[in-house]
């Protein structure tokens, strides 16, 4: 590799960096600029009826911005774009039979792809599977964006558990212990960061958010609307999360190490990104 061409890789690599960086950015500001407005909806069907729009189209540009940085960093290359593609239909696929509030049929592979091929990776894996299993399944609404942000959150997460993984076997059942728990660990907060993207809009009540309240009191709030709402439902999801890892975790990262390997992966700082 020439100086020239290294330098552009670095510069690119800066750019993917920056434009992940702002992705999460948009996706804190989503969540949280109604506190910041001071005041509630009365109801449900306003929720980001008029803002939602605006965020999907932000997301759009910078996912594409963020794979072509990607490309030109050498980060990723066209047969991992390809293998990101099939996971992509993959996951849209496994997410056509899930139940009650996203049950786990695909959470569990987004995060052992995001794990094997790095945050990144992950993160533009979850966010396109929720966005093309909308587009099977008519589920584009005002919380499709805030779906893709979590999703991606998500994958991106189970990249930052590289480091620690290098130091077990791989395939092994300590990494699968860790990545089990993990998911577990996800079930839970895929529901509580999803119910943000409604909540500030719920009606004023016992159960809905106070505007002008602290955030002690705020948190007190959600923390009872959350156990009376949501907990049931999410610890069934990180329970399906935990099962589905723990027995079929150990074939799908063969697979997927196999496809990396074979593939071309590049690590870049004694990171895989």
């Amino acid at each position: 590799m020439t100086a020239q061409s290294a330098h552009h890789n670095r510069w690119s690599a800066r750019a993917g960096d920056l434009a992940l960086a702002l992705i999460c950015l948009l996706g804190a500001i989503a969540f949280l600029y109604p506190f910041a407005m001071g005041r509630a909806e009365t109801g449900f069907d306003q929720a980001h009826a008029a803002t939602a729009p605006i965020f999907f189209a932000l997301l759009g540009p910078a996912l594409l911005a963020l794979l072509i940085a990607e490309l030109s960093a050498g980060r990723l290359n066209t047969r991992i774009l390809a293998v990101l593609g099939v996971l992509t239909g993959v996951v849209a696929v496994l997410r056509l039979p899930a139940g009650p509030g996203d049950s786990p049929t695909f959470f569990f592979l987004i995060i052992l792809a995001g794990y094997v091929y790095g945050a990144r990776f992950g993160f533009l894996l979850g966010a396109l599977a929720l966005l093309v299993s909308a587009l099977l399944t008519g589920g584009v609404g005002p919380w499709l964006p805030f779906q893709m942000f979590v999703s991606g959150w998500m994958g991106m997460s189970a990249g930052l558990l590289v480091p620690l993984g290098r130091r077990l076997r791989p395939g092994g059942w300590a990494e699968i212990g860790l990545l089990a728990g993990f998911g577990y660990l996800w079930g839970f907060l895929f529901g509580a960061l999803m119910n943000l993207w409604f909540w500030p809009f719920a009606p004023p009540g016992e159960l809905g958010w106070t505007p002008g309240s602290g955030v002690v009191a705020t948190l007190r709030q959600y923390a009872i609307f959350y156990a009376v709402t949501s907990l049931a439902w999410d610890a069934v999801r990180a329970f399906g999360n935990a099962v589905l890892i723990a027995l079929l975790g150990r074939l799908v990262l063969k697979e997927l190490r196999r496809f990396r390997n074979r593939f071309w992966f590049t690590v870049v700082e004694g990171m895989e990104v």
